[in-house]
């Protein structure tokens, strides 16, 4: 069976495009993977494309839109939402209703970053290491687990706190 997963953040420029790019990369037919954005900025940040290619996957159809788009009745049916807007920031995370699990993988923006273009590459190559640490684990949930969810919904949850350097990524 195909699940729809949703990652969500504010602007989807950023988090959310590296998240949906790489579960589209790994997932195979597992999943069909979408991101939007509360408050779309209407680009994806090009230092998001850049890390995309840098890791070989492909940016292709990658755009900034409205999570608007998903709550149309031809819309596809969400299984899944993940939030990565970072709430420890203060950052406002987009509120959603829906027959769908819900979780969320919060991390810092690494658009925010000020700096130079070095400074703002290591931020989203930072970014992009912990989103694939968190799609790694998410990926090795063994398929019984979204049968009960409980359990799924749980084991998610658990996932929005691994980091990158847990996973022995280097």
């Amino acid at each position: 069976m195909t699940h729809n997963v949703l990652f969500l953040c504010t602007g989807n420029s950023a988090r959310s495009v590296l998240a949906e790019a790489t579960l589209r990369a790994w997932a195979g037919n597992r999943f069909k993977v979408f991101s939007a954005g509360s408050q779309p900025t209407g680009t994806v940040n090009p230092f998001a494309l850049a890390q995309l290619q840098a890791e070989g996957m492909s940016t292709a159809g990658l755009r900034s839109k409205s999570w608007d788009e998903f709550t149309t009745p031809d819309a596809p049916p969400m299984d899944l939402v993940v939030t990565v807007c970072d709430s420890a920031a203060a950052e406002a995370c987009p509120v959603v209703f829906g027959d769908f699990l819900r979780t969320h993988w919060g991390l810092p923006d690494p658009a925010a970053v000020e700096g130079s273009d070095a400074d703002r590459a290591a931020a989203f190559r930072q970014a992009h290491r912990t989103i694939q640490a968190r799609l790694m684990a998410f990926l090795a949930l063994p398929a019984a687990v979204w049968q009960d969810r409980n359990q799924l919904k749980t084991a998610l949850d658990k996932i929005g706190f691994v980091d990158a350097d847990e996973a022995g990524h280097a």
